[in-house]
């Protein structure tokens, strides 16, 4: 199963706990598919919605592919996401729930076919931000005594 990631939200983490995560297939056009395997694509906005028993993903940012009628194109459109009814029925209680969302974290080509992971996340607080902040920096120092150490 050979896995090929187009592009990641790097910001996902930090601004949210992500409780579970979920893969789900996309449904795009000849000419998208075309702009993600150049790599062509940004999740820095994106989230997934569910409307009328179906979910979107809003605000993902698929660039116009150079060699197509880019006239009528619009690269943040609602793209629909495949998922299984009861992932969807699953989801949607979910993010009802107060401060539940679900975030795109990456999208990537898995045999040949586009998918997106999303992430079920609660929003952190500013002082949840710098504790994962502050442990980090303490990881790293310690990782730096330890390589000091050793030498």
């Amino acid at each position: 199963m050979a896995i090929k990631v187009i592009c990641q939200n790097k910001k996902a983490r930090h601004l949210y706990h992500i409780e579970d995560t979920y893969e789900a297939g996309m449904v795009l056009t000849g000419p998208e598919v075309k702009s993600l395997r150049a790599g062509r694509a940004n999740l820095g906005d994106a989230y997934a919605a569910v409307k009328d028993g179906e979910a979107f993903l809003m605000k993902a940012h698929i660039s116009p592919y150079s060699h197509s009628d880019t006239s009528t194109y619009d690269p943040t459109q609602p793209r629909k996401l495949l998922l299984h009814k009861a992932e969807i029925r699953r989801l949607l209680g979910k993010t009802r729930e107060k401060g539940l969302t679900l975030v795109a974290l990456r999208m990537y080509f898995k045999d040949g076919k586009a998918k997106i992971e999303l992430g079920l996340g609660r929003g952190k607080k500013l002082y949840d931000k710098r504790a994962d902040q502050k442990s980090r920096e303490a990881s790293r120092e310690i990782a730096r005594a330890v390589k000091r150490s050793r030498q």
